[in-house]
């Protein structure tokens, strides 16, 4: 009577083996969703239940542990990239609820001539040169006629003040000339002023007119070839693909999460990978610091308990407002 019982419980443990042999991952669930080229979100059938563990999603290949993929994985598919992609962008909205354009500017003309202002510098050194610059010259008429060498005076402190001082009057003498000192709400006008590319002109556009685009500066170029969303350098082909992966209506939202995220968190130098909190959904992740502990030490602004960019940021912003310029 005894054998019976061993024999079952035998074929029992085996089973239970088999099956834990061929347990399947959160990545083996079938898609939910697709993006097409600039079109919409497109629905997936979902796999039948015998559907052979072979067949599923490929793995994304990582550098790190925290996905719990093997380094040298076989590659992502570009299905499976997009709703890892679109996971991101929700996960950062909400560590970034309050993402914004960290550029202080009461209207299209502040927001144009700070945007060309930041090149080659911190948005915060031009949040502390601007005041003075609009004080003496509000409108583009006055920026238009003013004294160049006053003008570099005042934004000296933002570095290449003369190639700066000689776009930003030049750009301002377009908008008195030729758009009646009105800045334009289309990009086709905007990058046809002096200084002005499609990254200035994206960010005008969607933060100043509600037009959404891609921003792609040197913190949304380095996190998107992290994320593997792209290989492109590029920056007109990364826009082009990050536009392909995401709805429109995210494009400009997106691009302030990014940025945020790669200046609090994810650095050039040594990211806070240990301290990230989209961490299991990057495949570069190892790449920086991973102790925990260490890598809280690397946060800035307000992740670090710091003064954020702008002097006068938005309501709903959990930071300082960063010092005004000579001050502290």
């Amino acid at each position: 009577m005894v054998k019976p019982v061993v024999k079952k419980a035998a074929a029992k443990r085996t089973a239970a083996k088999v099956t834990a042999a061929k347990g399947t991952s959160a990545d083996a669930a079938p898609p939910e969703e697709a993006a097409s080229p600039g079109g919409p979100q497109a629905k997936v059938a979902p796999k039948s239940k015998g559907t052979a563990t072979a067949k599923r999603a490929p793995k994304a290949t990582g550098t790190g542990t925290a996905t719990g993929r093997p380094v040298g994985a076989e590659p992502e598919s570009h299905l499976a990239m997009v709703r890892r992609a679109r996971r991101i962008n929700r996960e950062l909205a909400e560590v970034y609820p309050y993402a914004h354009p960290e550029l202080d500017f009461r209207n299209p003309f502040e927001l144009l001539v700070a945007t060309v202002l930041s090149a080659q510098t911190t948005d915060l050194r031009v949040n502390q040169t601007t005041p003075g610059l609009f004080a003496a010259y509000p409108t583009p008429e006055d920026l238009a006629a003013a004294n160049p060498e006053e003008v570099e005076a005042i934004i000296r402190p933002t570095g290449f003040f003369r190639a700066k001082t000689k776009s930003i009057m030049g750009l301002a003498t377009a908008l008195r000339d030729e758009f009646g000192g009105e800045v334009p709400g289309r990009l086709e006008d905007l990058v046809k002023l002096p200084g002005v590319g499609r990254k200035t002109a994206n960010v005008v556009l969607g933060n100043a007119f509600g037009v959404p685009g891609i921003t792609v500066d040197t913190h949304f170029g380095r996190l998107v070839r992290r994320f593997k969303w792209t290989e492109q350098d590029d920056p007109e082909k990364v826009e082009a693909e990050i536009c392909a992966i995401f709805p429109k209506s995210e494009w400009t939202m997106l691009s302030h999460r990014v940025v945020f995220h790669g200046r609090r968190i994810c650095h050039a130098r040594k990211p806070a990978c240990g301290a990230c909190p989209i961490a299991p959904l990057c495949p570069s992740y190892g790449e920086g610091e991973t102790d925990p502990e260490k890598a809280r030490k690397l946060l800035k602004y307000e992740k670090g308990g710091l003064p954020g960019q702008r002097l006068s940021p938005p309501p709903d912003y959990p930071g300082l407002p960063a010092p005004p310029l000579g001050a502290g």
